[in-house]
């Protein structure tokens, strides 16, 4: 039996499936999909969606089937399997799948499970996007991306990317001292706007903090010539229960305050990205479900996390308006990098946990 799991998994890592190039992997998830028993379907912009099992209680695991840019070589050693998508996110959608077909087969399981197998995620988020505007409805759902076998993230910060464009009269660089320097005046509302938001090098709890980091920044035209535009880009991450709305009113003062003590320096903005935050409750029936199961496999305590980052379960868990968290096997830590390997146990213990928490959440709500 565990023969035939890690074959699934080791054959979905050896399709190459970056951004924009799912086509070979979906339709081998459509094939395999069907084999286990889903009902099947892809839509308009190749998410593969299964469903299997019948009730009045909806469950969704939703992985995504895409990784980032940069093929690895497979290889199996010392139990651990190496490729690209290992851990992100290919080995947690096999464990999905999987036990969500063997959970099926459970008579105690009265429940509709959906398989969401999502493209893009690593890209524009156009995958969970579309299974949003198509109305995908859930009562409990657990995205699969690498936490650890015994960890559960319960939060991600929101996001807010702003773009800033200063421009300014030029003129020759011999005489610097006649025009401003938009590259000058971009870093210096840059300081303003750092100053505002991050508190230190080393923050106690950085996921209670909004923090603003600067992520690229361009201008000039010539070395003779001072820059008169500059453009740069700052990416804040937000803490619940603040809004992105919130801090972008807060950048917007400090432009402000910028622009009235340097009236030659013109200044635009425009939001590229934002996302807002996501926290369950950690008493969610979802969160105590999938508590109960790693510890019942694992014999274990369970870690719950809160992330500095963002995920698509900002996304979902926003739109779905139901309890959602993040689980999967897998070192976060090795995503997209050269080492990046699953621990064929930890793959293995964690469909029996995916299985175990389905039964459980079908369990809590017949009671």
């Amino acid at each position: 039996m565990a023969e035939s799991k890690i074959r699934f998994l080791t054959n979905l890592l050896g399709i190459y499936s970056p951004s924009g190039c799912e086509e070979e992997i979906s339709e081998f998830l459509i094939t395999e999909m069907k084999e286990l028993g889903f009902s099947v379907k892809k839509d308009s912009i190749g998410n593969v969606i299964g469903e299997i099992g019948q009730g009045d209680l909806t469950i969704m695991l939703c992985g995504h089937m895409d990784t980032v840019v940069g093929h690895l070589p497979l290889r199996v050693e010392n139990d651990r399997i190496y490729a690209r998508g290992a851990v992100d996110a290919k080995g947690p959608l096999a464990s999905m799948i999987l036990a969500a077909a063997k959970a099926a087969e459970n008579p105690k399981c009265k429940a509709k499970l959906i398989v969401a197998s999502v493209v893009e995620e690593e890209a524009t988020s156009k995958g969970i996007k579309n299974l949003i505007k198509e109305g995908i409805k859930a009562d409990f759902a657990i995205f699969g991306e690498p936490s650890g076998v015994g960890n559960i993230t319960i939060g991600y910060k929101g996001n807010l990317h702003i773009k800033i464009i200063c421009k300014t009269e030029t003129g020759h660089s011999s005489t610097p001292w006649a025009y401003e320097n938009a590259l000058e005046k971009a870093f210096e509302l840059w300081n303003q706007i750092k100053n505002k938001f991050n508190t230190g090098k080393n923050p106690q709890n950085p996921y209670y903090i909004v923090t603003a980091c600067l992520t690229q920044i361009k201008g000039g035209f010539a070395n003779s010539v001072i820059p008169f535009k500059s453009e740069m880009h700052i990416d804040l991450r937000i803490p619940p229960p603040k809004t992105s709305k919130e801090v972008l009113d807060e950048v917007i003062n400090e432009i402000d305050k910028y622009s009235i003590k340097n009236p030659r320096v013109k200044i635009a903005y425009l939001v590229e990205d934002s996302n807002e935050p996501f926290e369950i409750n950690r008493m969610s029936p979802l969160v105590r479900a999938l508590s109960f199961s790693i510890r019942t496999i694992t014999k274990k305590p369970v870690v719950l996390l809160k992330k500095t980052g963002t995920g698509d379960m900002n996304i979902l868990g926003r739109a779905i308006k139901a309890p959602i968290v993040t689980y999967g096997p897998g070192d976060s830590h090795l995503d997209h990098t050269k080492e990046e390997h699953i621990k064929i146990q930890d793959y293995l213990k964690s469909i029996e946990i995916y299985e175990k928490t389905i039964i459980r959440l079908c369990e809590l709500h017949n009671k």
